[in-house]
């Protein structure tokens, strides 16, 4: 959270998070897609030639007010590959809210494993608890025809009980509603740090 009290603005960071290909960029373009242009940046995209994100994707969009101050949600995604633990960390810092987007490939399980435990570590390094930080699940893919029961992706990676939703981000199922709940609860940890 960055408040800029000449501008009467407060800049909010949400992190998509989540293993490699399980539709992080997918939602962000899906939101920007149908987001009023007045509202929201454009979208920046940084991605290899196999058409991968490698660094980062960013958009920004403003809504409503904050005791005041008008908030500027600034979106990004990490890449899930790897190799690219370090930039996760990175991406990470200044964060106010974080969407876990998990795979729900049955061949998928231990990467969503990998990338969690890897949140918890980085939330855990900046001084935060993944128990009561502003964060929202979407399992995304529930269309797959192999895609893995709820009651066991749900056990396997909420056992902090945090709010979820299903989602086929290629179709904007649980787009907006997984984003939603995120915003809402970023601005009531936000509202109550600046109340």
């Amino acid at each position: 959270m960055f408040i800029n009290y000449g501008l009467q603005q407060i800049d909010l960071k949400i992190v998509y998070y989540g293993p490699g290909m399980s539709g992080k960029t997918t939602n962000l373009e899906w939101a920007h897609a149908h987001i009023a242009p007045e509202v929201r940046s454009d979208l920046l995209n940084l991605k290899t030639k196999e058409d991968r994100t490698i660094f980062f994707d960013f958009m920004q969009f403003e809504v409503g007010k904050i005791n005041g101050l008008t908030p500027k949600f600034n979106l990004y995604t990490v890449p899930g590959q790897d190799i690219y633990t370090m930039s996760r960390k990175i991406i990470l810092n200044g964060v106010d809210g974080i969407i876990y987007v998990a795979d729900s490939g049955k061949d998928r399980m231990r990467d969503n494993l990998f990338t969690m435990i890897d949140l918890v570590k980085n939330l855990r390094s900046g001084q935060q608890q993944i128990e009561t930080f502003p964060i929202v699940l979407q399992y995304n893919k529930r269309d797959l025809p192999d895609a893995m029961p709820l009651a066991h992706m749900r056990k396997t990676l909420n056992r902090f009980k945090a709010p979820d939703f299903e989602g086929v981000a290629t179709q904007g199922v649980g787009v907006f509603e997984t984003l939603k709940e995120t915003i809402e609860l970023v601005v009531n940890r936000v509202t109550k740090q600046i109340g």
